[in-house]
């Protein structure tokens, strides 16, 4: 079965506790409702740099990266349908959906 990425970009801090709680539990909740076609829950990520043939940059590029998840799919429709469940498109982010090309 082919692999996607699931990118997450932006998307809003939770400004209390209480609200960081809640985001939490949302989060448990759409991937446990994933079942086993989650491959790697995945990580937020920190502050990342832009490497090019001729310069590196620190902010983060056009559209910066604010974690991921890899996810076991039949097809691009199906990951696509897994990511429209997301907590962060409530908070303002995207998830950009991407196959995982096998070498």
């Amino acid at each position: 079965m082919p692999k996607y990425v699931l990118a997450y970009h932006g998307g809003s801090m939770p400004e209390t506790k209480e609200e960081q709680a809640e985001v939490m539990q949302a989060w448990g909740a759409w991937m446990g409702g994933l079942g086993d076609s989650l491959v790697d829950p995945g990580n937020p990520v920190g502050q990342s740099s832009t490497v090019t043939s001729g310069a590196v940059t620190t902010d983060g590029g056009a559209n910066p990266l604010s974690g991921y998840s890899l996810l076991n799919a039949g097809s691009q429709e199906e990951a696509i349908k897994a990511a429209q469940g997301c907590p962060i498109l409530q908070r303002g982010g995207s998830v950009e959906v991407a196959e995982a090309i096998e070498m």
